[in-house]
């Protein structure tokens, strides 16, 4: 007699993502030992298998969970601390004080909580993150079920957790080695913070010391036209070819942002087979510039899609970065049929699964993979009617649509409430700190509106002269521009 399954998820149409996008109406999943293992519509006399436990999808979309490809997890603590200015600013007079100020395991601990409830509830069961005191976020992130990968970050100045910048890639590999195997559904990484944060020396060691483990290596990489200028001027050579002349590029790098490529760049990240993470929201809301991504794909680049951080997006929904990912390309481009709906939902599922490393176990829905899906409810008036579910999930749906949640086969998300934590508790927790980090905000706030003008002018003089000395240095080399906001 066949062995029950522990549980059946049946009464939905279910979108796969497997290599034929394969779409099962009336479709049910069998799941036992947290694992696949049956895909099909119902028979046609409508029985169901034996399972422990029956689950109606209520004519819900089944999708696998989402995978949110970069993220900053405590970051969530300053979501709305600091809006609507320049990148620089934003950072250096608001975030890294903030972080200086207020940043500790205990608080970091709880901005991952208060993460990870926003992404479980909105369909995310995968993030790849990168911070300080990853440990904290590790110990957080674990009493929560989410599957993560956690990368400790890495940077050239005293940080949070790490006071002497020389003990930052030791520091990193301990935490690496700390966290190998210890539970199944968190993996450790390292993440050098940037190539304009991070020395060579720095940047190599800490490439070999998360290769020397078989781990991913993370790293922001010409997200603003600054940067891209600033490691041209210094070592005459874009930021993605300066990484690939120290090493760091290979199937096991992940490249974050990314928005100021030129065509060269776009071969070399080919050749060496990185992967990489979009994050438009973050790159749109603060001027980064609109990165190439339809360009990526075309040129066979595996890519995936963040939210980046709360403090630069504001929010963890993944359906609203594919809406926005979808159309902001469409606008971009003048071309309504770029980055169509089923290629973000990929992007969403296995293919940022690919982009860390996971799509043998998860991103899909597949006999044999870990069991992460969610369950939509689509019987809202925003998702009636209903012609393609695929549409449907990119341009109508939210993160509030998401009814269930399973991670690993064990539901985290039941009927929209979270089963392993307590938000309402972590959110009152939150507040309290959040009293203390508005004192910080109101201090730094001492800038004025004129200040910022002024910096934006500024900026913008700068920058005109700088396209003026570009033109003139190409008409001479009789050559075309060298960097390029790829559409």
């Amino acid at each position: 007699m066949p062995q029950p399954l522990d549980t059946l998820v049946y009464n939905g149409t279910v979108l796969t993502l497997d290599t034929t996008f394969s779409i099962l109406n009336d479709g049910c999943v069998g799941i036992r030992d947290g694992r696949i293992v049956q895909v099909a519509s119902r028979q046609g006399d409508g029985s169901l298998p034996d399972a422990k436990e029956t689950v109606d999808a209520e004519g819900g979309i089944v999708l696998p969970g989402l995978v949110n490809a970069h993220t900053h997890l405590p970051m969530s603590l300053f979501r709305g601390l600091a809006d609507d200015l320049p990148l620089s600013m934003w950072l250096n007079e608001h975030i890294f004080p903030a972080e200086a100020t207020h940043i500790t395991p205990e608080s970091v601990a709880l901005g991952t909580l208060l993460s990870c409830g926003e992404l479980l509830l909105a369909g995310t069961t995968t993030c790849c993150d990168g911070y300080f005191f990853e440990d904290s976020v590790a110990e957080a992130a674990r009493t929560t079920g989410l599957r993560a990968l956690l990368g400790q970050g890495v940077i050239d100045f005293p940080a949070p957790g790490v006071s002497d910048p020389n003990d930052n890639v030791r520091h990193a590999a301990a935490f690496a080695d700390k966290w190998q195997n210890v539970d199944p559904l968190l993996k450790p990484s390292i993440f050098a913070h940037s190539p304009y944060t991070c020395s060579a020396k720095t940047l190599k060691a800490a490439k070999a010391a998360a290769s020397d483990r078989g781990l991913l290596f993370q790293i922001h990489v010409a997200e603003t036209r600054l940067e891209f200028r600033s490691i041209r001027s210094e070592t005459d050579e874009t930021p993605v070819a300066y990484l690939n002349r120290l090493g760091l590029l290979d199937p096991d790098t992940l490249l974050v942002h990314a928005v100021w490529l030129d065509e060269g760049d776009l071969a070399i990240i080919s050749g060496q087979g990185a992967t990489m993470a979009h994050c438009p929201e973050s790159n749109m809301k603060l001027a980064s510039g609109v990165a190439s991504a339809p360009r990526w794909i075309d040129q066979g680049l595996t890519v995936g899609i963040g939210t980046d951080g709360c403090a630069s997006n504001n929010d963890l929904d993944l359906f609203k970065e594919m809406d926005m990912a979808a159309k902001l390309h469409k606008a971009h481009s003048g071309d309504p049929t770029v980055m169509d709906a089923a290629t973000v939902l990929k992007m969403a599922t296995i293919d940022g699964a690919r982009a860390i490393g996971l799509d043998r176990d998860i991103g899909s829905i597949e006999i044999g993979k870990q069991a992460d899906l969610i369950i939509m409810d689509v019987s809202r008036p925003h998702l009636f009617p209903l012609y393609n579910p695929i549409s449907h999930i990119v341009y109508s749906a939210s993160g509030s649509d998401v009814r269930h949640v399973m991670v690993s086969g064990q539901f985290l998300v039941r009927d929209r409430r979270l089963t392993t934590i307590d938000i309402d508790d972590i959110m009152d927790r939150v507040n309290g700190l959040a009293t203390e980090i508005r004192q910080t905000g109101k201090s730094a706030k001492r800038l004025t509106l004129r200040r910022i003008r002024h910096a934006h002018r500024r900026q913008t003089s700068l920058d005109n002269a700088r396209d003026r000395q570009d033109k003139q240095a190409n008409r001479k080399a009789n050559q075309n521009a060298p960097y390029s906001c790829w559409i």
